[in-house]
């Protein structure tokens, strides 16, 4: 597993009962969570005075309450900073868990930075800017696309909160699969790729996506993409039942078949404070030129 230990203001405190149990900077979150499958085991204090808990509702979906937050904060993950906001579906806008991943891309471009070489990323399906203020941060031009208006405003904020936004790096609002097709229609290409897919969604003008039958396509179109020299390639995952393997094998055929390099997959997670046990938080797929 691949644990993002270096997470600055973000700690998971404890988990049980379905549930994680998160401090935020100053504020402590109770949300559900699938992969917690213990129960009785809440030993932190925390969990009887939290800022706010996420609650499912029987009927579908769910809503925040005990809600003594503010609208957002700034909350510093790793060495990058970033709005929390708590949104619908238990979301607040970061994932900390991706830290490790944005190391990992952070450090690679460094190093072909290092050789006085530009780089350029694709950051699909780019939420609120993770990937791509650490991209950015290493020196970076990255393109981020992303179907969500809301999200491309808010990883805006985001980049200009990390002092990034006179970066060379554009926010494009559209469908990630159409907007790879007319990149390669027009030529481009990109040093890195990386995509963070759902698991279902819709386009800005109602297009459905379900990951498991646009998965392939995705990859094999966005592989296309890649420069002659390029630097790496990450598929991240939350799709229960979709295993890093099968992504993995996915990955092979078409990227790392084509590349010198190395192919590796497997879960990224957090370590819970409370147990020092790392809690699994979806997966990830690399590809990097060795």
């Amino acid at each position: 597993m691949w644990c993002a230990d270096n997470t600055g203001d973000y700690e998971l405190l404890d988990s049980s009962d379905g549930e994680r149990l998160e401090k935020w900077g100053r504020y402590v979150l109770i949300r559900p969570d699938p992969q917690v499958i213990w129960h009785g085991l809440r030993r932190h204090p925390a969990w009887q005075t939290p800022d706010a808990s996420y609650r499912r509702s029987s009927s579908g979906g769910g809503a925040w309450s005990e809600n003594k937050l503010p609208g957002s904060w700034v909350c510093r993950i790793g060495p990058y900073d970033f709005h929390v906001r708590p949104m619908g579906f238990k979301h607040t806008g970061v994932f900390p868990e991706q830290a490790v991943n944005w190391q990992w891309m952070h450090d690679l471009i460094l190093r072909r930075k290092a050789s006085g070489r530009e780089v350029k990323v694709l950051n699909l399906f780019a939420y609120t800017g993770g990937a791509t203020v650490a991209c950015a941060k290493a020196g970076a031009s990255v393109v981020h696309v992303d179907a969500a208006k809301n999200m491309v405003a808010l990883a805006r904020e985001n980049m200009a909160l990390n002092h990034l936004e006179d970066s060379p790096s554009r926010y494009i609002v559209d469908d990630c699969l159409k907007f790879v097709r007319r990149e390669i229609r027009r030529g481009n290409r990109y040093d890195g790729v990386v995509m963070d897919p759902p698991s279902y969604g819709r386009g800005p003008k109602g297009e459905t996506w379900r990951l498991e039958d646009n998965i392939h396509e995705l990859v094999r179109e966005a592989a296309r993409l890649l420069s002659e020299d390029p630097l790496f390639f990450l598929i991240n995952s939350y799709t229960t039942g979709l295993s890093a393997g099968a992504v993995a094998y996915l990955a092979k055929e078409e990227v790392a078949s084509h590349h010198n390099g190395k192919l590796s997959a497997g879960e990224v997670g957090l370590r819970v404070r409370q147990t020092g046990m790392p809690l699994p938080c979806g997966s990830a797929v690399r590809w990097e030129k060795e």
